[in-house]
């Protein structure tokens, strides 16, 4: 699950960046604030390509991809990449946990069908 967790919230990464790119150009934001909210959400993708398997980390992943398509106000293509990040984000968790317990599965049943060197 870390695996395709973090690749999706890396794409967010570089997402976010640019989105505040597009955002500076409003004239009723202010650069300062533009690269404060952009800045955080970047920085909250990085620590969560770390925190994704320890608890509460999908659930705060969750509220960043809501923060995501909430960014559409501001910019409005944010909507549509907002919502595919979410599907993105939902596919990771989801075939990244059934990923995680094949492995699992392959590898006690590999640790039950080795003998013991004695």
């Amino acid at each position: 699950m870390r695996t395709l967790c973090s690749s999706t919230l890396i794409g967010e990464f570089f997402v976010i960046g640019f989105a505040g790119l597009v955002a500076m150009k409003d004239p009723d934001l202010s650069m300062a604030t533009v690269w404060t909210v952009s800045g955080i959400a970047m920085f909250l993708c990085l620590v969560l390509c770390g925190l994704v398997t320890r608890p509460g980390g999908v659930a705060l992943g969750w509220a960043l991809q809501i923060a995501l398509i909430a960014s559409g106000f501001i910019v409005p293509t944010m909507y549509f990449l907002g919502a595919i990040f979410a599907a993105l984000w939902w596919a990771s968790v989801h075939y990244g946990r059934k990923v995680d317990e094949a492995k699992a599965r392959f590898a006690a049943r590999a640790s039950s069908s080795t003998p013991d060197a004695a």
